[in-house]
């Protein structure tokens, strides 16, 4: 799965490579609350990421910006949600079809045990890859962060066909 990995930052790459190194840093600062279970901080970093990508969205990457918002929304509903002591994922939120393309696994939501779950991976999983990509300053953090990010993805290696 770690080519895997590699294989979709590769893909989306050229799509969350112009993001500006602040917000791609509090990109960052989002995942790494969220995965270190300080969902509150995490609910707030999403919010302030969502809204620093507003002030640099360009037309060229308006789909991947969507995507990205998308996703610390999705992180956002889960954070407050596990802040309050509520282990289901929301669902509240999903990656439209448009977005899917953006996504490290994209399977239909119907064929998928929980599909809560599948989109809040998605989302850290397209969170981690925007800050790796933009973030020089926290490649080592995210570095640090790969193999949980590998083990979210092995979990869908057979549904991938993968082997």
């Amino acid at each position: 799965m770690e080519q895997f990995l590699n294989d979709y930052i590769g893909r989306i790459s050229n799509e969350f490579d112009t993001i500006p190194e602040t917000t791609a840093h509090e990109i960052a600062s989002a995942f790494l609350a969220f995965r270190f279970g300080l969902y509150a901080n995490a609910a707030r970093e999403c919010t302030h990421a969502s809204g620093l990508l507003d002030n640099g969205k360009s037309p060229a990457h308006s789909g991947a910006y969507a995507a990205l918002k998308k996703a610390l929304g999705i992180v956002h509903a889960n954070a407050q949600d596990l802040d309050n002591s509520q282990v289901t994922a929301d669902l509240a939120l999903k990656f439209d079809d448009g977005e899917r393309k953006y996504l490290a696994v994209s399977l239909p939501l119907d064929a998928v045990e929980d599909p809560g779950t599948l989109e809040l991976e998605n989302a850290l999983v397209l969170i981690y890859a925007a800050a790796l990509i933009a973030s020089p300053e926290d490649e080592e953090a995210m570095g640090e962060h790969r193999k949980y990010i590998v083990r979210l993805l092995t979990a869908y290696k057979k549904a991938l066909g993968l082997r």
